[in-house]
């Protein structure tokens, strides 16, 4: 099988998206085991094409990511207008995966897409209505036109079929995997004391401003602690200032890695969610976790995670006071549920969603 998959997120620094896509392909190409052809297509500028070459290097696939400067508005007129065919520029195929940059059409083969959340839909106040543009069309591209949706997590399959009312039995959930260097041993962080770690892209859906009121109720019984948070700077989101709070900005995965060894407890206060890496990441470091209670979440906490309401900052307060306090039992379930994300299985499903479409 020829299965062609358009990378044009790894074009900019990754973040949760591009993670998982790097992921998903790594996971793709080990689960195929050389018997399916993989190509990564993404028609980029300069410094885009070599982020691409960047991020896929050592994973054996074929590289189709011829130079376009302006690409941003070519793939988007691409999108639109229709035509050409993908086939124009990889050649034929058995299966076209794109993404949340372009929807370019396709002569044959199983045509599939992935959908990490459907927040733009849901609460489309949360994203910038550019977002709420381009993913909007992409939506309606992918029910009216894909054999196979992939999705992160049983919630996410719940939303699709809510929303774009898609067929049930032609949604796959590839659940994301965790990178090896996110384990308990190594090298810790070291801040010059406890600290509590938030980990996200500043934007409202993430409420970190909660957890910044929450951390404020804490500190004022355990002043010893700070709260480190980690995460590119995004859109709509309050100022941070407190005292104790921490700006770290976007650290490299391997620093990553550290801070999460490092801390006494993490903290996630999201709204809203597709799945949560994050939170799936810190039990994988053996951190104890404080995570929003709601429902969109529940499968990346499993029942290793602390769950509070974030907007009930006392309750937030609370549940990370208890994850201050050391529990054996709860880390090894930490640990023990996160081993259950691989990237191995991810490829798994993503390669058994083609599989079925093709035979069906």
């Amino acid at each position: 099988m020829r299965i062609v998959l358009d990378v044009s997120p790894l074009s900019h620094p990754r973040t949760g998206i591009g993670n998982y896509l790097r992921g998903m392909l790594a996971g793709l190409s080990e689960a195929s085991e050389g018997r399916h052809e993989l190509v990564a297509f993404g028609p980029s500028g300069p410094r885009g094409r070599r982020r691409i070459r960047e991020s896929l290097a050592g994973l054996g696939l074929e590289l189709r990511v011829p130079l376009l400067p302006g690409a941003h508005a070519w793939r988007t007129a691409w999108s639109v207008l229709g035509r050409p065919p993908v086939e124009w520029f990889v050649g034929p195929l058995e299966a076209f995966h794109f993404s949340d940059w372009m929807y370019p059409p396709q002569r044959g083969g199983v045509r599939a897409t992935t959908i990490h959340d459907l927040v733009p839909l849901r609460f489309p106040n949360w994203v910038e209505p550019a977002t709420v543009r381009i993913h909007g069309r992409k939506y309606a591209n992918a029910s009216r036109t894909c054999d196979r949706i992939f999705v992160n997590s049983r919630f996410t399959a719940g939303e699709v079929v809510d929303l774009l009312h898609f067929p049930e039995e032609r949604i796959v959930v590839a659940y994301p995997g965790i990178d090896p260097r996110f384990r308990p041993d190594g090298e810790a962080a070291d801040l010059g004391g406890p600290y509590v770690l938030g980990v996200s892209t500043l934007e409202p859906r993430k409420n970190v401003p909660a957890l910044v009121a929450a951390f404020s109720l804490l500190h004022r019984r355990r002043p010893e602690l700070s709260l480190a948070l980690v995460g590119p700077p995004g859109w709509g989101q309050r100022p941070l200032e407190a005292e104790g709070v921490r700006l770290l900005g976007f650290v490299p995965d391997e620093e990553l890695a550290r801070l999460y060894r490092g801390a006494a407890a993490f903290a996630y206060p999201s709204c809203f969610e597709g799945f949560g890496i994050p939170v799936a990441e810190a039990l994988a470091s053996g951190t104890p976790a404080v995570v929003s209670s709601h429902r969109s979440l529940d499968e990346a906490s499993g029942d290793a995670a602390l769950r509070a309401d974030p907007d009930d900052a006392g309750a937030f307060a609370q549940a990370l006071e208890q994850a201050l306090e050391p529990s054996a039992e709860r880390r090894e379930r930490g640990l023990a549920h996160a081993a259950r994300f691989t990237w191995r299985a991810c490829g798994e499903a993503v390669l058994a969603g083609y599989e079925s479409a093709l035979t069906n």
